[in-house]
């Protein structure tokens, strides 16, 4: 059976890996000074930085349409594909989940299986990479989203804010509420939990914090082979630092995959952001364990 993966811009894929395993990628839509555009053809990360920078810019986000979904799935079909997998970021953090679920319903719940990573960023790629990866052995649409399913349940995101505005203008800052109180000096550390943005800690400077962030990356993989991806938005120094401590930290999961947000997640984590999604190499190959 051949099996076809789908997932939105959100998962922030390396194109060369989208092209290479023939991913559907279905946008979502920022709304920047009053117009609409695609994340990623229409909407740069550029963009988004520039206006979050700018006084009384606003920048928001919406979900694909069913109808962007159903297109996806019936490309997808048409090229021969018997069964699609679709994966997409946290149903907590979007409503992109959901558009998705409706497609599937219209064109058709035995042809299309949607999964909610409970993630975002690479924290959604990994999950994709694994199912890709399935895929290609041959194995059926069940073992394809078995294989995103366990991916997801052991991949872990961690993230450095500069502050928290974005992510409470957004309202998508869940547990993390409780540290608006704090004195603006604070750098909190937050991660990604059943799909929400939680609190880890907090620490006084922009550079412990990315230490901690290292420590807690460390702490994370527990001495297990991983795969990491470092995020960013506006900030390719920082991010390359982070990236060159975790290869010095974890030299066995090799060099990370670094990548600067979109904008749809850009939006919400604001210029300065970075982050690390942590997946173990094991489910990558779909041995199956955790």
């Amino acid at each position: 059976m051949s099996v076809a993966v789908v997932t939105d811009s959100t998962a922030y894929l390396p194109e060369d890996l989208v092209r290479q395993h023939g991913i559907e990628v279905v946008p979502l839509y920022v709304v920047l000074a009053g117009r609409s555009g695609r994340e990623g053809t229409e909407i740069s990360p550029l963009d988004v930085a520039r206006a979050l920078g700018t006084r009384g810019q606003q920048v928001s986000t919406s979900r694909p349409t069913p109808g962007d979904f159903i297109a996806a799935y019936r490309r997808c079909l048409d090229r021969g594909a018997e069964r699609v997998v679709s994966i997409h970021l946290s149903s907590e953090l979007s409503g992109t989940w959901d558009a998705a679920r409706l497609a599937a319903a219209q064109v058709g719940e035995h042809l299309v299986t949607v999964i909610d990573s409970r993630s975002a960023a690479m924290g959604t790629g990994f999950p994709v990479l694994a199912a890709v990866r399935a895929a290609a052995r041959g194995e059926d649409a069940r073992a394809v989203a078995d294989a995103a399913r366990r991916t997801a349940a052991g991949t872990r995101t961690l993230f450095v804010v500069d502050t928290l505005e974005h992510l409470r203008r957004g309202g998508r800052i869940g547990a993390a509420a409780s540290l608006l109180g704090t004195a603006l000096a604070m750098k909190p550390v937050l991660h990604v939990v059943d799909g929400q943005v939680v609190p880890l800690e907090k620490v006084r400077t922009s550079a412990r914090a990315l230490a901690r962030l290292v420590q807690r990356v460390v702490e994370t993989a527990g001495g297990r082979v991983v795969e990491l991806a470092v995020h960013h938005l506006a900030a390719p120094e920082r991010a390359q630092k982070l990236a060159d401590d975790l290869r010095q930290a974890l030299p066995e999961a090799g060099d990370p995959v670094v990548s600067e947000l979109g904008a749809a997640i850009g939006a919400h984590v604001g210029p300065g952001a970075v982050g690390v999604v942590v997946s173990p190499a094991g489910e990558q190959e779909g041995d199956g364990s955790s």
